[in-house]
């Protein structure tokens, strides 16, 4: 009894954001639900989540330093939902990080795909919440040829860890039967 056997759809699921902002953290929270100790990702962790809904998740987690961002764009052909974590907390890297948030967004690999902006460090002081990432980020903007949103989380507390997985889950679902619905057109049986 495992994928292979299973009848679920699959999905694939990009997770990108700065160096530090708590990716692997956030993807191992969604796995596991538990914290455990991460380092700097050289290169990349791929993780399967089984979500209950029919669907399993095959969540690409890339690093984030400098030198791993210029190959972030190899990794966006046939994702299905793009996740991107913020640290709420990194004012100083805040402006960077939007900055490469928006040039994801321009990559016609990723037209329409649906993205979800994980705010994270909510439990620090200073955190800047999900409306202010919104406005920060501007989103509406950026991100008015997809389906978005913004949750505030907490990677070591589990706070918001949930709801993300649910709207992750619920956006790649979505998405996964529009392209397949899309291939059906261009492809009758």
């Amino acid at each position: 009894m495992g994928l292979a056997s299973s009848k679920a759809k699959q999905a694939q699921i990009l997770m990108l954001g700065l160096d530090s902002a708590g990716k692997s953290t956030l993807l191992y929270k969604m796995k596991f639900n538990d914290v455990f100790l991460t380092f700097p990702t050289v290169g990349f962790n791929v993780e399967m989540i089984e979500t209950g809904e029919n669907l399993a998740l095959t969540v690409w987690d890339v690093g984030g330093q400098h030198k791993m961002r210029t190959a972030w764009s190899n990794y966006l052909e046939n994702a299905d939902c793009l996740v991107y974590i913020v640290d709420s907390t990194d004012r100083q890297r805040l402006d960077e990080s939007k900055k490469e948030l928006e040039l994801i967004l321009k990559n016609d690999r990723v037209k329409n795909v649906p993205l979800i902006v994980l705010a994270n460090k909510q439990d620090l002081p200073g955190a800047l919440d999900a409306e202010e990432i919104t406005r920060r980020f501007n989103m509406k903007k950026h991100c008015h040829d997809r389906n978005w949103y913004v949750q505030p989380c907490c990677a070591l507390t589990g706070d918001g860890v949930s709801e993300a997985l649910q709207k992750l889950t619920s956006f790649a679902k979505s998405y996964v039967k529009s392209k397949q619905e899309a291939f059906k057109i261009f492809r009758p049986d």
